[in-house]
């Protein structure tokens, strides 16, 4: 599966109160992209604000922060399966320690 998408962000429109503090200390936006086979003025992606479920059930307006479109395909365009966070293991250790687990 191969898709390359080019668009902008109007970063000014980002509001605020929905950045979010990660474990790792940085700031995180968390934003949706959404794909269409139709275009509309050249552009067929478009991002918008990740809304939670509350917002979702009560069909609370997206906030749209830009668009843009598909410029190449393989024509191959499949959902992404989770896989098992495994950073968190040691590699080559005989009982496969957690990092949380060692004193260092």
């Amino acid at each position: 599966m191969s898709l390359l998408i080019s668009t902008s962000i109007r970063v000014d429109k980002l509001p605020k109160e929905k950045f979010v503090k990660g474990k790792d200390g940085a700031v995180y936006y968390n934003f949706t992209i959404s794909v269409n086979d139709q275009t509309r003025f050249g552009n067929n992606v478009w991002l918008y604000d990740s809304q939670s479920k509350e917002e979702r059930e009560a069909k609370k307006k997206k906030h749209t922060l830009g668009n843009g479109k598909v410029v190449w395909t393989d024509g191959n365009v499949q959902l992404a399966e989770k896989q098992e966070n495994t950073d968190h293991i040691i590699a080559g250790t005989e009982d496969a320690y957690k990092k949380e687990d060692l004193p260092f």
